[in-house]
Parts: structure tokens; C-alpha cells; sequence
């Protein structure tokens, strides 16, 4: 296989290798070979043109990389190559601020946008940005064409436009002093004659320019007045013919670069594109001025104009346009209106009679709201808006071309931000256009692309450097001729065969060309790029990488060396296969200024502590040594009962250790877990004791368990109060019984002396007792005589 087809199947490879890479550097994947394609791939890519910049094994389109990524792989800024987009305001005249009062200017002396035209140099992905400033200027000059529909409908209308003319004068002059009005009048194409013969009626025409515009308000009413009625065959008429010629014969309209308003008036819809087949019209509306003696001509050849044709005439020409129409046709030209930007619709009454009001509201209408469009943009390239709008409202997107609620003499602005993705094929200045539209003022930018750095104009072609003069030297790197490659294009692909490129591309003869990692090309090693900016392959057979290092903390090399070819390089201070191992011992003094305290040594900045009762970073914490418990006595206290010398200056002074509350003094931790603990007992003001432990956890974290209940045994100064108190309750006992036993005294004292009185007034015979009966009973017989 030659070096031709070698090279075919390197490109697949490299091309399968890139689409299987996730998205990541884009300045890596673009793969530049050449210092213009480079920055052309978007703003954040660089050239480093340093002849010595690459490694052995690296390729001459990784001089293409990130401007970090340059900066960390040792290419100094002077000799990266970023060339950066710029702008050039040319035309800067400030906007206008004028009174009414304050005399009269020419329309082209009024400015109402600022700047008027600038340069922009855009370099490919970087936004080149700038303020445009819109003012609605006072007192600003107005062209007024009233375009008005002469059928047979609209015959009492005519009549109360027969004196327009001087009233909107009188009205308009209260907004501006320079005022002008026109009037043309349209029926419908001319096919056939719709007039009978009792009619006073002209035959029918698509579109007549009855009176330039003029300052003249009189002769406006004059040529009104002169005007007749038409008749056509169908109830749509012809408008977008009349509106067209309007738009696109200023000469003979008479449009000043002014605010131009076109005010159409009829009661009846509209035909457009595709209409004029049923007249046998097939030739689209050619856009272009047709009028002879003030008529339209081409009515019967070209057919009528598209809505979007339309649309495009209006906004070329600067025209805003007002649909005065009846209530009957409202929704349709609702529809038209919303396709065809700054235009408005107003109800007409019946007669037209309302017909000034309208057109003083809608031209209020129209004149609050500024929208800016932009011409064609050159392929790759894109516009952004933000508006700045009255009262701080803020736009972006579509919203961000508009400011609405404007009045006369108010001032917005506009951010403008243009990208380039990509440099034309052409390669030359484009200019594009920005205006608001219905204005006749613009902003004329001229775009320049960077698509090549500086230092390709000292490119050396055929030079030496370049084996022989088979390249062009620049940018520090060969672009060589066809049919030569290589870094210095020193190979021709006719001369060199695969077996040649493979055997000077294994490493000790082995099966693997470039180590798996990269393309034998010209019979070297050129190393694959990898998606990260910071990952590199390098080495004469790609055997090295500056990613496969240890790492620390998930750090290559710990964050505190660099990867070469796969040993951590570590930095001052700095040890260990990851560079994890800290030689500065500052971070082991103790307050006592000595390593570790004494009690321990220091590895890789860590104290490793001897002494098992010692722990914390500097071996200094003792939570089992003497007078630990009375060091934290007080802290304890404020903290978990509120008490103590510290309560007032707790929070301050006591907010060193995590406080752990337990119900009951079994539930405090006990001796045997993985670090020392010490159990302490102490006693308040009130003789009442509360028990902690005191430690220091594996995290160096201090923590204290305490019983959240106080232990308050009665001591020996209670006893006489109880003993008062028993004492005094005896006495009382002693003092209720002895007043109850002169009670019951008195009381027997006094039954007795009643019973003694009541014996001594008893009535009875004192020698017998009247109640006494003799327990002997006689008994007589009576048969007993005594014998």
C-alpha cells in the first residue's frame, strides 16, 4: 500500500476517532492546519507561531488550541497569534433637538438616529456591539397622500372629502409646520365598461394621481370637488395597484425623505396576486412606475401585487400606511395590517365624516412605536437586538427591535451585537443597512472579516526551512506544497511505502506503530489529539501522555506538580508518586512552637501522634489528663443549665465543643471506644452535682455528654429547719389539747353544779319514796275465819 492510500485510511480514522469524541474544545477538534483556518474556528482559539513551541510526536495543527491551554503549555503570549475584531464610527452627527418655535429646518438638516454609519472588523464567533440612538424629532416635516375609492359606494364619502384638504391643514399644523397633502383615487382594473347610460359615471381605472403633494390645502379641495363616481364589475376593488404605484413613483408623488403617510379610504374588500387570471392577466406585478399623464398604464398587463411584494415596496420606500375603513371590512384588514408592519387600521363611518379624527389618531398611533429592521445579512452572519425603551423597560429577541409609548421628543436606544460564524467565500466587505421603519433615516455599517492572522503577510514562500523550499514558512510552522508532507514537509508521497513508515515507527521493534496513539506519518509519529485542551500525547513513538499520572484528591499529581510522560514532576515542598506529601512542617508547630508538641512527628504537613493520651493536628489535646474537667467545669454549666460565672458570655466563650444532652447518668458514653474519654464529676453554687464526659472524636471535633437533669442530695444545714418545724407542730399539738381539757373541765364543772340545783328543788316527801312498792305480796283467804 502506498503512502497515498496510508494517508486515506489515517483521514477515516482520525475523522471516526473525532465523531465518537463528546462535545468538548472546539479549537482541538477543528483540526487548523494553517494559523488562518485556526482563528476562524471561533474566539477563544489561538496560534502559537513559537518555532520551538512543539514536543516530538506532536503535529503541526495542535498549535491550534485554547489561549489558556497555549499559556499553560508554555507558549508566551507575544508569540500566540489572536488577532480581535474592532469598530469604526465614520458618521456620528448627534440627533436633533428642536422646538416647533425655534424656526424652520430642511428635512435632510433633522437627525433622528445616531451613528449614521461605522466600520466593524469581526473576527469568526467574537460579537462585535454598539448603541444606536433613535430620538422622535419635534416639529418633523410630513407628507400626507390620500388614496381614496371611487366607486359607486363610496359616493356620499367623496362629498365630505371635497373639504378635507384645508381641515386636516388646520389639524396637522397643531403636530408639524410643514405639512403636505396629495389625493389619488383607484376603481378597479379596466376590462370592461360597468357604466349604463342613465349614469354620470367615468369608466373605469386602476389608478389615478389626481394632485401632487402640495402645501396648497385649497387646491386640494378644488380637484376633490371635480372628481365623479365609477362603477366596476365586482364589489373588491383594485387597491393594491393604486398602493403600489404610489409606493414606487415618488416622482411623481412627490415624496420628500420626510415621514410619508399613505391614508387609503374604502368601503369594499381588495384583489391581489392571482386575481387578474380571471381578466386573463398572467404576468406578476413587476414592482416598478407605470404613470403616464398621472395614470396608471399597465393595469391590463400586469397583474395585481402580492401581499408580500407589497409589504416590501412600503417598507423600501419608507411609507406607513393608514386603512380608513368601514366597519364592515374591520376583520380583514385587521388580517392585512398585521402583515404589513407600521400601518394601522381606523373605522370609517358610514360617510366618511369622521375621516380627520382618524387619521390625527392613527398617525399618533404610528409615530409611538420605533421598530428597527435590518437589510439581508451575508450567509453566516447574525444580528441580536436589545432595546433600552422609556420608564427602564428592557427588550431582547424580536421585543428587543422595538420601543413603544414613544412621544415626540422622547429618546430610546438599541444594543446592536453582530456575529460572524464564518468568513465568506468571497472574502470582501458586505455592508449592511439598519433603519427604523417608516423612516427615511438609516445606518449604513460596513462589514470586514478576519480570516487571516497578521503574520501570514510575512509568510516566506519555497522556503529552506521548509526541506528545501517545499512549503511556505509562516506563522512559525511549513504549509507545504502539494505532494509533500511532513512538519517540514520533507517527505513525498511518491517516494516513501508503508513498510519504510512502520518499521521507523515502532517502538524496540514491537507490533504497535505510535504506541496505539498516533498516525506514522513520514515515517515519525504524529500523536493523536485528545478532546481535553489540557491532555496530550508526546514522545518520539507517542509512548508518553501527561494525564495517566497518580492522583490525589482527584487531582492529577495532587494538584501540586504536572504529568511527564506519566511521573508526577512535583513542585517545591512537594513528595510522593501524587505530590500529595507536604515537606513544610509549619502546619505541624504547636502553640509551643514545637513539632507536634513534642509528642509526635509530622508526615507530609499531618502530625502522627506517640504518645496514645495526646491527639488533635498538633498533638496538644489531652481529653484523659488532670484538670481537664475543671478546665471546661463552667462551659458545661452556662451551656446546658444556664448557670455559672460564663452564663453572660456563653455564647462566646463556650462554643468550642458539640453538647450532647442524655436523661440519666447511664447513658453517658463509656470507656472503650476508638479515642480516649474522660468522665467528670462536678458541683455548682448550690451544691448540686451534674456529670459529663469530655473527648475528642476521630474528626478532632471536641464533645461533651451531659445528664440534663442536676443530682441535689438535702445536706446538713436542712436538719434544723425540719427540726424547727417538727418542734413547732408538737407545741401546737400540746397548746389544741390543753385548751380542749379546760374545755371539757369547765363543761363537767358546770353539769354537776346543775344537777346539784335541781336535787335541791325536788317537791317530794323526803321520809318515803313515792315510787317505792314492796316486793312482799299478801294474800287473804276468804274461806279463812280465823280459826
Amino acid at each position: 500500500m502506498d503512502l497515498k492510500l496510508l494517508l486515506i485510511s489515517t483521514s477515516l480514522g482520525v475523522i471516526c476517532y473525532s465523531s465518537a469524541q463528546k462535545e468538548g474544545n472546539e479549537c482541538i477538534k477543528a483540526n487548523a492546519k494553517s494559523c488562518g483556518e485556526c482563528i476562524q474556528v471561533g474566539a477563544k482559539c489561538g496560534w502559537c507561531m513559537d518555532p520551538e513551541f512543539l514536543k516530538q510526536g506532536e503535529a503541526t495543527l495542535t498549535r491550534c488550541d485554547e489561549l489558556e491551554s497555549l499559556r499553560k503549555r508554555g507558549c508566551s503570549s507575544a508569540k500566540v497569534e489572536n488577532p480581535r475584531g474592532s469598530q469604526l464610527v465614520l458618521k456620528n452627527k448627534a440627533v436633533t433637538n428642536r422646538n416647533k418655535g425655534e424656526g424652520k429646518l430642511r428635512p435632510e438638516d433633522i437627525t433622528q438616529i445616531q451613528p449614521q454609519k461605522l466600520n466593524l472588523s469581526l473576527r469568526s464567533g467574537e460579537p462585535q456591539s454598539f448603541n444606536l440612538k433613535f430620538k422622535l424629532a419635534e416639529d418633523y416635516p410630513i407628507d400626507l397622500y390620500y388614496l381614496v375609492d371611487l366607486s359607486n359606494s363610496m359616493k356620499d364619502d367623496l362629498e365630505n372629502v371635497k373639504n378635507l384638504g384645508t381641515q386636516l391643514m388646520v389639524e396637522m399644523s397643531k403636530i408639524t409646520s410643514d405639512f403636505r397633502i396629495g389625493f389619488g383615487s383607484f376603481v378597479e382594473k379596466k376590462l370592461l365598461n360597468p357604466c349604463t347610460g342613465d349614469q354620470n359615471c367615468t369608466s373605469p381605472f386602476s389608478y389615478k394621481n389626481v394632485l401632487t403633494l402640495t402645501s396648497n390645502g385649497q387646491q386640494f379641495n378644488t380637484l376633490v370637488g371635480q372628481q365623479q363616481i365609477d362603477e366596476n364589475l365586482d364589489s373588491t376593488e383594485g387597491g393594491f395597484d393604486a398602493i403600489m404605484q404610489v409606493a414606487v413613483c415618488g416622482e411623481h408623488i412627490g415624496w420628500r425623505n420626510v415621514t410619508r403617510l399613505l391614508v387609503v379610504s374604502t368601503d369594499a374588500g381588495f384583489h391581489f396576486a392571482g386575481d387578474g387570471k380571471l381578466g386573463g392577466i398572467v404576468l406578476p406585478n413587476d414592482g416598478k412606475c407605470h404613470l403616464e399623464n398621472n395614470m396608471y398604464t399597465m393595469s391590463h398587463y400586469y397583474d395585481y401585487p402580492s401581499i408580500a411584494h407589497l409589504v416590501q415596496k412600503l417598507s423600501d420606500n419608507n411609507i406607513q400606511t393608514i386603512f380608513a375603513i368601514t366597519e364592515e371590512f374591520q376583520p380583514v384588514y385587521m388580517e392585512l395590517k398585521n402583515l404589513i408592519p407600521k400601518s394601522a387600521v381606523g373605522t370609517l363611518s358610514a360617510n366618511s365624516s369622521n375621516v380627520i379624527n382618524l387619521i390625527i389618531d392613527a398617525y399618533n398611533s404610528l409615530s409611538s412605536e420605533v421598530i428597527l429592521e435590518n437589510s439581508k445579512l451575508p450567509e453566516g452572519v447574525t444580528i441580536m437586538y436589545q432595546s433600552r425603551c422609556k420608564n427602564g423597560l428592557t427588550g431582547e429577541g424580536e421585543m428587543g427591535r422595538k420601543c413603544s409609548n414613544i412621544s415626540i421628543g422622547d429618546e430610546v436606544s438599541f444594543t446592536i451585537s453582530i456575529t460572524a460564524k464564518q468568513c465568506p467565500e468571497i472574502g470582501k466587505p458586505e455592508s449592511i443597512k439598519i433603519k427604523p421603519l417608516g423612516f427615511n433615516e438609516e445606518v449604513e455599517i460596513t462589514l470586514n472579516f478576519i480570516c487571516e492572522c497578521d503574520c501570514h503577510k510575512d509568510g516566506i514562500e519555497n522556503s529552506e526551512i521548509c526541506h528545501n523550499g517545499n512549503g511556505t514558512y509562516e506563522c512559525g510552522a511549513c504549509r507545504c506544497n502539494e505532494g509533500r508532507i511532513g512538519r517540514q514537509c520533507e517527505c513525498s508521497t511518491n517516494e516513501v511505502t508503508s513498510e519504510d513508515l512502520d518499521k521507523s515507527c515502532r517502538k524496540d521493534n514491537g507490533t504497535d506503530i505510535c504506541s496505539n496513539n498516533g498516525d506514522c506519518v513520514c515515517g515519525a509519529c504524529e500523536c493523536k489529539k485528545r478532546e481535553s485542551p489540557e491532555e496530550r500525547y508526546s514522545g518520539m513513538f507517542c509512548e508518553c501522555d501527561n494525564f495517566n499520572c497518580d492522583r490525589s484528591n482527584n487531582k492529577l499529581c495532587g494538584g501540586h506538580g504536572r504529568c511527564e510522560c506519566r511521573v508526577c514532576i512535583c513542585e517545591a515542598n512537594w513528595t510522593g508518586s501524587a505530590c500529595d506529601c507536604s515537606l513544610d512542617t509549619t502546619t505541624c508547630l504547636a502553640s509551643n512552637k514545637q513539632i507536634c508538641n513534642g509528642r509526635g512527628t509530622c508526615e507530609c504537613g499531618t502530625c502522627k501522634c506517640t504518645d496514645p493520651k495526646f491527639q488533635g493536628p498538633t498533638c496538644e489535646i489531652c481529653p484523659t489528663c488532670p484538670g481537664v474537667c475543671e478546665q471546661h467545669k463552667e462551659c458545661v454549666q452556662c451551656r446546658a443549665f444556664g448557670t455559672g460565672e460564663k452564663k453572660d458570655t456563653c455564647e462566646r466563650d463556650c462554643s468550642y465543643f458539640n453538647l450532647i444532652k442524655v436523661k440519666d447518668r447511664d447513658k453517658l458514653p463509656q470507656p472503650g471506644q476508638a479515642f480516649p474519654l474522660m468522665h467528670c464529676k462536678e458541683r455548682d453554687a448550690n451544691d448540686c452535682w451534674f456529670y459529663y464526659t469530655y473527648a475528642v472524636n476521630n474528626k478532632t471535633e471536641k464533645e461533651v455528654h451531659v445528664v440534663e437533669t442536676l443530682d441535689c442530695p438535702a445536706g446538713p444545714d436542712i436538719i434544723p429547719i425540719v427540726a424547727g418545724v417538727v418542734a413547732g407542730i408538737v407545741l401546737i399539738g400540746l397548746a389544741l389539747l390543753l385548751i380542749w381539757k379546760l374545755l371539757m373541765i369547765i363543761h363537767d364543772r358546770r353539769e354537776f353544779a346543775k344537777f346539784e340545783k335541781e336535787k335541791m328543788n325536788a317537791k317530794w316527801d323526803t321520809g318515803e319514796n313515792p315510787i317505792y312498792k314492796s316486793a312482799v305480796t299478801t294474800v287473804v283467804n276468804p274461806k279463812y275465819e280465823g280459826k
